[in-house]
């Protein structure tokens, strides 16, 4: 029987950016969110910086490069431009995500299988400065295959469905997704990539997922940032990290 390791918490700060930009105000501030994130026990900070600036800007990679203790995961679309700004700031890690303008939240994961030679090619550059690429994919073994083929070091399992079932009451339909996660999940340890894990992540979801002995990193945001306006970020955050860790006991 595989050992559970430690189970890191990465948290995403975006959501902190999209209040502050709803009054074009300079609060809150995501960096003394990603503060107190780290006195609450997360193990990185993660911030989206999309192609619309529609929450995390520019100016916030800055600050947070400046002022961080915990390890920056960059997630970006693969373009030319988020490329760049990469290669500039050499953030701990880099996740490339898909992106569309018109999407609420990230809506699948990237089609690695048939962009294998162009997402091969965008993230060379990027490992050969230091940086751990991850992918953020579906749970299909053609995807998990093709991230391992061009290199990457990590790929993170896209959990949206299998919260969306659950808070729709879909039971059978919950089961299924979160025993592909699984699967999905040894199957990418097998080829050797670090297993992570995210998106709609909430108290009643994450200790199915965090019980998988391959996962080593959660990365979730929304649902803390939201909670956080109950009971403050650093004990949402705290609850959080106290079912992860029950879940990996």
């Amino acid at each position: 029987m595989q050992t559970l390791g430690k189970l890191r918490l990465g948290v995403n700060i975006d959501h902190v950016a999209t209040v502050r930009n709803a009054r074009g105000a300079a609060y809150p501030d995501p960096v003394r969110a990603a503060r107190l994130a780290e006195q609450a026990g997360a193990d990185g900070i993660t911030a989206h910086l999309r192609e619309d600036r529609r929450h995390i800007s520019d100016h916030d990679i800055e600050a947070l490069m400046a002022a961080l203790n915990l390890p920056l995961n960059l997630e970006m679309a693969a373009t030319d431009e988020m490329q760049a700004i990469a290669l500039r700031h050499v953030p701990h890690a880099v996740c490339i995500v898909p992106e569309n303008r018109q999407e609420v939240t990230t809506e699948g994961g990237l089609d690695v299988a048939r962009q294998e030679n162009r997402l091969g090619d965008f993230i060379a550059p990027l490992r050969e400065a230091g940086m751990r690429v991850s992918l953020f994919i579906g749970h299909e073994t053609e995807q998990i295959e093709a991230a391992a083929r061009i290199g990457a070091a990590v790929v993170e399992l896209h959990t949206g469905a299998y919260c969306d079932f659950h808070y729709a009451g879909e039971e059978s339909r919950r089961d299924t997704e979160l025993a592909r996660l699984a699967e999905a999940a040894a199957l990418a340890h097998s080829l050797g990539l670090e297993v992570h894990a995210g998106h709609g992540l909430t108290y009643d979801t994450v200790k199915q997922v965090a019980a998988f002995p391959e996962v080593m990193e959660l990365n979730i945001g929304h649902f803390l940032v939201g909670e956080a306006i109950f009971r403050g970020l650093e004990s949402a955050i705290s609850e959080m990290r106290r079912l992860m860790e029950e879940a990996r006991a």
